[in-house]
């Protein structure tokens, strides 16, 4: 066994939860293992991605190098998906305790939240899952040959990591992206969170700003709002979640406001100072000038991908330093023998969309397989509250690229478990092709819209209509039903005038 060494990791607080997820994830005490004399696979990143390649290419039988050099786990378990989903969920019991009366629940108005021990649940929570991504997990259990540190390509078949060399006869870059600082002036100086500090947090910020509307930045508004914090959202675009379809956009946005959240829009931030008030931001809005003073910001515009260090340009992997790695429909770079997975270089930056995209590189790297990435059907999830779920095509990408669809709306108004439930503002949208009921794409909006979009991505992939959807049973009162109804009204269009005639002249012939 080589003695290479670990570089020790803190992560504040070093709490006894802490202590457990760095002990599962890097722990000082590692000793890499001693190379083995060829790898089919050696993966440079342990988040989902590199993750699931290394796991299931082991499972085959393949022997595998996984390189990390911060937490394994990546981005989803540390800084990401995990805790981020944890902070929701208590925020979303303020949001119910807000919401109590009018279910005829009188709650006491000095209901208080312990940020402190929102914030232990989730390290908690964090630590006690961690095990499954363990270093112990993949070396001992799994048969992965694990090392801690940096990895870098020295040849067209080497990479070195902490003084030593790995020869590969495939590699997969799964190294992820990280927080995107922007160029604000006095940014730097002030000190600002992204989401891979936010929760380090153990005391709650009175005044709190987020610059970026998008669906981080929008989940940790809310989030922040419930918890106590008085929350002003920044943003440079006239509509927050700009990305998502307009009108469930609408419904957030408009929650947002009855919530207390100041939104200031079609903003351009231009100087950040600290001051013994406060951290100020200064920004542009429609020409006027004007100024927020806070505590703390978090800083949520967008991902850069990590390709700093890899020594792509030795190897002849191209990329660029906005967009990632390079890489075709099989998730193979500029060298063949050089593959890439996940937020590295994929547009969609989900973990589940790496899962499957991992999936495909174990496929075309082991397999000679020529799976492609575009063959994906990739839902996602924004989980504010209430949530919205995508998947497919919107109306203005159709139209965009000119694609004729009809589109059958169902709002939970009309919907009874909604209805009983006081979660009736979302709806259920559908888009199919226009004469047909091939569905092309779905917007949901509702407390757990996450869970339902399924539904319909089970349908897409299987090519599984709108009108058999219509045909399956779903139980009452549920708010999926409104997926059913959906199919309901896609079913009457195909009663046309002619069709009616024809059965009314069989009624008639009948009596």
């Amino acid at each position: 066994m080589s003695q290479s060494k670990v570089d020790r990791l803190n992560i504040h607080p070093m709490d006894e939860h802490n202590q457990k997820l760095v002990s599962y994830l890097h722990p000082c005490d590692w000793v890499n293992p001693q190379p083995a004399k060829r790898y089919n696979l050696v993966v440079i990143g342990a988040g989902p991605a590199g993750l699931i390649v290394a796991a299931g290419a082991a499972g085959l039988g393949a022997k595998v190098a996984l390189i990390e050099k911060h937490l394994m786990g990546g981005d989803c378990l540390n800084v990401g998906c995990v805790p981020s989903k944890a902070l929701i969920r208590s925020s979303r019991s303020v949001g119910d305790i807000w919401n109590a009366g009018k279910f005829g629940v009188n709650v006491s108005d000095n209901t208080k939240v312990d940020f402190s021990a929102v914030m232990e649940r989730m390290r908690r929570i964090r630590a006690g899952i961690s095990d499954v991504d363990s270093v112990q997990r993949y070396q001992h259990k799994l048969g992965v040959d694990v090392f801690l540190g940096s990895g870098r390509f020295t040849s067209n078949n080497t990479v070195e990591v902490a003084g030593q060399t790995l020869h590969f006869k495939k590699a997969v870059i799964a190294t992820g992206a990280r927080a995107l600082k922007p160029q604000i002036p006095g940014l730097q100086a002030t000190g600002y969170l992204t989401n891979e500090t936010v929760f380090n947090l153990t005391e709650r910020p009175p005044r709190l700003a987020i610059i970026g509307a998008g669906a981080i930045g929008c989940e940790l508004a809310q989030a922040f709002r419930r918890l106590g914090s008085e929350v002003v959202l920044l943003h440079k675009n006239a509509h927050i979640l700009d990305k998502e379809d307009v009108d469930a956009a609408e419904i957030v946005q408009q929650t947002f406001v009855r919530e207390g959240i100041q939104l200031v829009l079609q903003c351009k931030i231009e100087r950040v100072e600290q001051t013994n008030a406060g951290k100020i931001i200064y920004y542009q809005c429609q020409g006027k000038e004007a100024s927020v003073t806070i505590d703390e910001m978090i800083v949520s515009a967008g991902r850069s991908p990590n390709v700093e260090g890899l020594n792509l340009e030795s190897v002849g992997v191209e990329y660029d330093t906005q967009a990632g790695v390079f890489v075709n429909d099989n998730l193979q770079t500029t060298n063949p023998r050089i593959y890439a997975a996940g937020d590295i270089c994929m547009k969609h930056k989900f973990t589940h969309a790496a899962d499957f995209a991992a999936r495909i590189v174990i496929q075309n790297t082991l397999f000679f397989g020529r799976k492609k990435l575009s063959a994906l059907t990739i839902p996602w999830c924004t989980y504010t509250s209430p949530e919205i779920a995508h998947v497919g095509i919107g109306e203005a990408e159709a139209k965009a690229k000119g694609i004729d669809i009809d589109t059958f709306l169902i709002p939970f108004s009309q919907v009874d478990r909604a209805i009983i439930d006081g979660e009736d503002e979302g709806f259920v949208k559908i888009h199919v092709k226009k004469g047909s009921d091939k569905i092309l794409g779905a917007t949901i909006v509702a407390q757990h819209a996450g869970d339902m979009i399924s539904e319909i991505t089970l349908a897409m992939v299987n090519n599984i209509g709108l009108g058999k959807i219509a045909s399956t049973i779903h139980p009452y009162p549920t708010q999926a039903d409104a997926i059913r109804k959906a199919g309901d009204a896609y079913n009457r269009t195909r009663l046309t005038p002619f069709v009616k005639d024809l059965f009314n002249r069989w009624l008639a012939w009948t009596r």
